[in-house]
């Protein structure tokens, strides 16, 4: 298993902003350096899931938003994640996925 750790750390750094925290207070709060949650923020350095705990904590949002980008609680969590894959595909896999959708909306069984 593959675990991106630059993507978590671009959603830490989208959410602290969100925030108005400068990495400064966040790193304060979470007592390490700045220069950590900066390495973190790029990708450099692996967050543990004790830290991710803290940021998401001090943030106050759910953890799994770091990690994955949604919150399942959420009913649109997919969303975003529907977006993230279609734009990484090909435009030729972009049409088959919009035209395997279409048939699925039209499905009576789901």
């Amino acid at each position: 298993m593959h675990i991106d750790y630059k993507l978590i750390g671009e959603r830490i750094r989208i959410e602290r902003r969100k925030k108005g925290i400068s990495q400064q207070v966040l790193a304060e709060k979470m007592d390490t350096s700045t220069t950590y949650l900066s390495r973190v923020e790029r990708g450099v350095s692996k967050i543990n899931l004790r830290r991710l705990g803290q940021v998401s904590e001090i943030l106050e949002i759910p953890i799994e938003r770091l990690l994955s980008g949604t919150v399942p609680e959420d009913e649109r969590y997919l969303d975003k994640e529907l977006y993230n894959i279609l734009i990484r595909c090909t435009p030729a896999k972009q049409k088959l996925i919009y035209n395997i959708a279409k048939i699925v909306l039209k499905s009576k069984f789901i």
